[in-house]
């Protein structure tokens, strides 16, 4: 998914500096995006207080929105760099194509994993016959320097292996919970699940202490260590857990996002994950001269047009504002 803010802000992230290296309750309101005409998103990530959880650099939450008299998501191709797309849905079907030639429609429970690398452009849509509702999230994994150049690739993967406990069955997306591997790759320590919970449900589930957490609401009321956590909004846990208590008000999913701090510090501009100004306004020329990024076959309508650089030169600011 692309950032469509036409306003598009660089942003210093990473960096072990601002880590909260011990347990907090930190709870992180979105920001209300348009993306295209028909889907609105909460962004999560980058947030005015915390820009990153492990190498989760972005975070969008969408719906459940009404499509089925609209033509429900319609992302033009734009171009990626620097990171991985994870595209997550609870209801509903988005048709990713790619300039890889790759052409896949990715379910509720699916995973859909782009590895931009060096550079590929995507486009995402609903499929012109579609469910009535459309319901998911888009998230970004950064990618450290050793990777970020590596060749582009997606992967579709639609077994995923689960944690069970009374009550709460976790479907693992990307690296590793309580034992069960993700089959994502991955290219930092990280976890990203789903976790569904019954009504009524309590549940500990256990944690890396070197990591950092943070669980995004999805549906349904929910405690997450005895903090309310509603739909469209995410608590930030820091690090130092071995478990993390769950209580569910109602039937409830909510998704946790964890990984070893990143150590890199990165510019995020757009659609794009670099290290300096100059590498980021690079990637721009390429993509308005229609280099390096690839072309999308089969979207109905143009690319997207980069918004404009900012005026004022970038200045690092860290994990948080």
């Amino acid at each position: 998914m692309s950032n469509l803010d036409r306003q598009a802000v660089p942003s210093v992230c990473g960096g072990r500096g601002f880590v909260v290296a011990e347990p907090v309750r930190e709870l992180l309101a979105p920001r209300h995006v348009r993306l295209g005409e028909s889907t609105e998103v909460r962004r999560l990530l980058p947030n005015l207080g915390r820009r990153m959880v492990g190498a989760w650099a972005f975070v969008d939450h969408y719906g459940p929105d009404d499509i089925a008299d609209e033509p429900g998501m319609q992302v033009p191709p734009h171009p990626h760099m620097g990171l991985q797309t994870v595209s997550w849905l609870h209801e509903g079907e988005v048709l990713h194509r790619d300039s890889l030639g790759s052409l896949q429609t990715v379910r509720p429970r699916e995973l859909g994993l782009m590895t931009s690398g060096r550079a590929i452009s995507h486009s995402e849509e609903s499929p012109k016959q579609h469910a009535a509702l459309l319901h998911g999230a888009q998230l970004w994994v950064a990618l450290p320097d050793a990777h970020r150049s590596v060749e582009p690739h997606f992967q579709h993967h639609s077994d995923l292996p689960t944690v069970t406990a009374p009550g709460l069955t976790a479907t693992v997306i990307l690296g590793e919970l309580d034992g069960a591997v993700s089959p994502g790759t991955a290219y930092t320590p990280i976890v990203g699940a789903d976790l569904t919970l019954n009504r009524g449900t309590e549940a500990r589930l256990p944690l890396d202490p070197d990591f950092e957490y943070a669980v995004l609401s999805m549906s349904g009321e929910t405690e997450v260590d005895g903090v309310p956590v509603l739909p469209g909004s995410m608590l930030y846990l820091g690090c130092g857990r071995t478990e993390l208590p769950l209580r569910a008000e109602s039937d409830a999913a909510v998704m946790l996002l964890g990984g070893e701090p990143f150590e890199e510090e990165l510019i995020m501009w757009w659609n794009f994950v670099g290290r300096t100004q100059d590498e980021i306004a690079r990637a721009r020329e390429d993509w308005m001269n229609g280099n390096r990024f690839g072309t999308v076959h089969g979207y109905d309508g143009p690319p997207l047009q980069a918004p404009a650089l900012p005026d004022v030169p970038l200045k690092p600011r860290g994990r948080v504002r």
